[in-house]
């Protein structure tokens, strides 16, 4: 399933973006997630999303971030709010194939996107 991340770029500390990811074929029944990866660090889970817009969020994002989809328009999306210079990373969203219960695995996951790069300043 090929994806396409959009919505990146500069923001202060504070500030607000909202990412996007668009896929050409249909994927209103699976799961998709967002992971990030910062540089020296691991891909990790931020949040994901099923079929009924139930969702899951890593702690560190809970409360700021918000995953949503928008299934006529083959999009999900992802809310970032009041940012930290912590979440400067490589954003990635992606198709999950392992079920609700593997969704923070990245290996649960069987397509990606390029990626969008956030970047927060203090």
């Amino acid at each position: 399933v090929p994806l396409v991340e959009s919505g990146g770029g500069l923001v202060q500390a504070g500030g607000s973006l909202r990412l996007s990811c668009t896929s050409s074929v249909f994927f209103g029944s699976n799961i998709m997630g967002w992971f990030r990866e910062a540089p020296g660090k691991e891909r990790e889970f931020i949040a994901a999303i099923d079929s009924s817009s139930s969702t899951k969020y890593a702690d560190s994002v809970k409360g700021r971030f918000t995953i949503s989809r928008d299934n006529a328009r083959y999009t999900v999306y992802l809310q970032m709010n009041n940012l930290k210079p912590e979440d400067t990373a490589l954003y990635y969203c992606a198709r999950n194939v392992g079920g609700w219960e593997g969704t923070s695995r990245r290996s649960t996951y069987d397509s990606w996107g390029q990626g969008t790069q956030v970047t927060v300043s203090s």
